[in-house]
């Protein structure tokens, strides 16, 4: 979801204190970094063993990514290649809809080992789609990495290779996650109350 520009910055700096001051902390900054460090762990053991694919593609999801690519790309310790991707199924609702393509890999996926990482994993819908394009595009293998998946209650379509932390099914902020483009920036995990 993101801020409607009518409104004044101090209505909007207003509204996401008030957000906030309903939210219940779910994961502090301490267990994300945790979970983060483990994360970072597991992905450099694939791609540090002999016969290991060399110098993948990592695509980050924006904007919901940006906070975690930024700070999972710092602890991979093998040579790869950065880039981003934009894609959405939301826009300004707070549920699905069609399957909007923002911003296309500028790298070629031809040939490669492409690793996704995005914040959460709500129904799955967008990352499978995200998956089976890059497939079609030519990459080799496509590896999901998010690092918030929801517990929603049932199976999803598409299956992350790893995962940080799993989270209630509560809508949640913090740590690249929002409300209203409100509260990515915060370093633990939040449940709203709305």
């Amino acid at each position: 979801m993101s801020a409607t520009p009518e409104m004044s910055a101090l209505a909007h700096a207003t509204k996401a204190r008030a957000l906030l001051a309903q939210a219940t902390e779910v994961f502090d900054a301490a267990a994300v970094q945790a979970a983060l460090a483990r994360m970072a762990g597991q992905i450099n053991a694939r791609f540090e063993q002999e016969g290991a694919p060399a110098f993948p593609l990592v695509l980050g999801v924006m904007g919901g990514a940006v906070v975690f690519a930024g700070q999972l790309l710092t602890r991979l310790s093998f040579p790869l290649e950065f880039d981003y991707i934009h894609v959405t199924r939301y826009g300004a609702k707070d549920h699905g809809g069609r399957i909007e393509w923002k911003v296309e890999p500028r790298a070629d996926v031809r040939g490669r080992t492409v690793i996704v990482l995005d914040d959460i994993l709500d129904e799955g819908e967008t990352l499978a789609h995200v998956q089976e394009r890059l497939l079609a595009m030519g990459a080799t293998e496509v590896l999901l990495a998010v690092f918030a998946d929801k517990a929603i209650g049932k199976s999803k379509p598409a299956r992350p290779d790893y995962v940080g932390l799993v989270v209630p099914n509560k809508f949640l902020v913090g740590y690249g996650m929002d409300a209203y483009g409100y509260w990515r920036n915060l370093p633990g995990i939040w449940a709203l109350d709305i």
